[in-house]
């Protein structure tokens, strides 16, 4: 497949890049610092804080799918999640492509945000301790990333795309396992964490799963 990997520098976008290429599938990385990018990887220098639609358009053209691991590293980035977002949307749907794979986050099906300002008060999937102790207090410690995910969802979900949003817990650097779990629509019961190599596993695996479009997919180890 002809891949665009949006946010290719960080730590899941880097092992998309990687994945991908040792599938045999053709990547453009899009970044903001292409010096920080094998040489030998086409590349297109986008800000995603302020993005340029002639860039991006010119980045997901010709391409099957687009996956995206943008989202705020620093309190200076925020909204770029939102933002980011929906410059890629405009320009998928100015170039015709249709397939996006995006990372979310595990709380944010609890999150409110403009087309969703009454969520459920509790994931499906949590249990005691994650429902009443750890998702309140992850949930204040990254307020502002996290509204800026609930308003990149709502982006997604009204973007007429085939798309999929994948919804990890704590990331690690842990090495790739291919045996993590996934359920539709819900976290995982005693999903604590996930390893940023099994999510971008399962971010390119879901592009050979018709039944992952429109569809929010909880991940943890």
């Amino acid at each position: 497949m002809n891949l665009t990997i949006v946010a290719a520098t960080g730590g899941i976008g880097r092992q998309l890049v990687t994945q991908a290429l040792a599938a045999g599938h053709t990547v453009t990385a899009v970044v903001r610092n292409p010096a920080a990018v094998r040489a030998d990887l086409r590349t297109v220098k986008v800000d995603l804080t302020a993005p340029d639609p002639a860039a991006l358009a010119d980045a997901v053209a010709g391409a099957d799918a687009v996956l995206s691991a943008a989202g705020a590293r620093a309190r200076s980035d925020s909204g770029v999640a939102e933002r980011g977002t929906r410059a890629v949307v405009d320009a998928m749907k100015e170039t015709g492509v249709r397939r996006l794979v995006v990372v979310s986050a595990a709380p944010i099906g609890t999150v409110a945000s403009p087309d969703r300002p009454h969520p459920p008060r509790h994931d499906p999937g949590e249990g005691v301790v994650m429902r009443y102790l750890l998702t309140p207090i992850v949930k204040r410690v990254f307020r502002a990333n996290y509204a800026d995910l609930a308003r990149m969802e709502d982006v997604i979900r009204n973007s007429g795309l085939d798309w999929t949003i994948v919804r990890p817990p704590k990331l690690t650097d842990k090495a790739l396992t291919a045996s993590y779990r996934t359920a539709y629509g819900r976290n995982l019961r005693g999903g604590l964490n996930a390893s940023r190599a099994d999510v971008a596993h399962y971010m390119l695996r879901s592009l050979i799963e018709p039944e992952s479009v429109g569809r929010t997919v909880g991940i943890a180890s």
